[in-house]
């Protein structure tokens, strides 16, 4: 038997490992699977520039953790409009034009697909 220490999170955990025989390791072992759900992703569409605006799409599939703008507010090229949280990075979406935002097409905790529009800008 062999004794580690594996510091976890800055908390120090004693682990001890008992090694197995050749006979016991070769018997298959059982292994259950489990069906997992994927949570439901916002679809990619295609948007055209014509008629909303420009979109702003999102760089990353991810949740959104923030919306910064609403519909009337005036972004800038590059001005901060939302956030979309990506295996625990939150990664910032920048308006790619100067405008009016016409339509925000997500909420607060929605799931989004890579390349999803999120707001409209005109």
């Amino acid at each position: 038997m062999k004794i580690y220490k594996i510091k976890v999170n800055g908390k120090t955990y004693k682990v001890e490992l008992e090694a197995m025989d050749e006979v016991a390791s070769k018997t298959p072992a059982k292994v259950e699977e489990k069906k997992v759900e994927a949570a439901p992703v916002a679809p990619a569409a295609q948007v055209t520039g014509e008629g909303n605006g420009t979109p702003v799409v999102s760089p990353i599939q991810g949740t959104v953790l923030d919306i910064k703008v609403k519909v009337g507010d005036k972004v800038k090229k590059g001005q901060t409009v939302c956030i979309v949280e990506a295996m625990k990075l939150e990664n910032e979406v920048v308006s790619t034009a100067d405008g009016i935002v016409s339509e925000v097409l997500v909420t607060k905790g929605a799931s989004v697909a890579s390349k999803a529009p999120l707001i409209m800008v005109k």
